[in-house]
């Protein structure tokens, strides 16, 4: 079974073929699209953004096809950043900038009111209809960046049972643990439930 993967980013596709290795299904990207549309993520949830990316790029494609949203949420800001996750400090801004809002915004809030939550919503679209796959992984967030690893706000996370951050942890032990791993294994059983009743 062959899916889309609405992302031109060719090493998410790599991860979820190493991930779904095996399985009978492959995954494409959005490079095999003689026109990719675009898609404005205005949706107010992760559920909305992710049908919204998988919906538009299934009507040009006309296979199965897989979207994420994902995001941080941070208790202390009442769920921010959220959806705004990846434009948290403007439309085009870096990772680093989005870690120094963060922390100038948690400026002078104690370690136990830094609790927080990464989020992940995948949206499988088939024949038209959408089947979500959610994910969460519970943490806090430091005082200043540790670690080289990973993208995003992984610096400043440290996941629930663990000493060291996403970043620190590397990898591996972050694509078994992290909130997109747990929404990756809903969508296997998914598929291996739905490509067995072929």
């Amino acid at each position: 079974m062959k899916i889309l993967l609405a992302t031109k980013n060719t090493g998410k596709i790599k991860e979820m073929n190493r991930i779904f290795s095996g399985s009978g299904v492959e995954f494409i990207g959005l490079d095999t699209l003689d026109h990719v549309p675009d898609v404005v993520e205005d949706g107010r949830t992760y559920h909305e953004n992710a049908m919204k990316k998988a919906m538009t790029c299934y009507n040009v494609a006309s296979m199965p096809t897989l979207a994420e949203d994902s995001g941080l949420e941070v208790d202390a800001l009442g769920g921010a950043p959220g959806i705004f996750s990846a434009r948290f400090a403007g439309e085009d801004a870096t990772d680093r900038e989005n870690n120094e809002k963060l922390l100038s915004l948690l400026r002078g809030i104690p370690r136990e009111k830094r609790t927080a939550r990464f989020v992940s919503v995948l949206c499988l679209v088939v024949d038209g209809t959408p089947h979500f796959f959610e994910g969460e992984v519970r943490g806090h967030i430091l005082d200043h960046p540790r670690g080289e690893s990973g993208f995003g706000y992984d610096p400043l996370f440290v996941p629930e049972g663990y000493s060291r951050t996403f970043a620190e942890l590397g990898e591996e032990v972050k694509n078994r643990i992290s909130h997109r791993a747990e929404a990756m294994r809903r969508l296997k059983d998914f598929l291996k439930e739905k490509l067995g009743k072929q």
